[in-house]
């Protein structure tokens, strides 16, 4: 019994910090926007990836090895 002497102010305490929290972020705008950020991943203002030419690919040609067929078959 005498943990919850502890316990609860502990809790209340931590209650009114997080309300406190919240509270703060309202006032300091952090709620104010919601749509645009969603309106924002829609939009489509990137440029283009450039396009691969062939014969570019690193990865291929570095996991071969010289002198053998890479594709052995049966």
């Amino acid at each position: 019994m005498s943990v919850l002497i502890w316990m609860i102010p502990v809790a209340i305490a931590m209650g009114a910090l997080g309300l406190a929290g919240f509270l703060w972020s309202l006032r300091s705008g952090q709620y104010d926007d919601m749509d645009g950020a969603a309106q924002r991943m829609l939009m489509d203002d990137d440029a283009p990836l450039p396009s691969r030419k062939p014969g570019t690919d690193r990865d291929a040609s570095a996991h071969s090895d010289a002198g053998q067929d890479p594709d052995p078959g049966p």
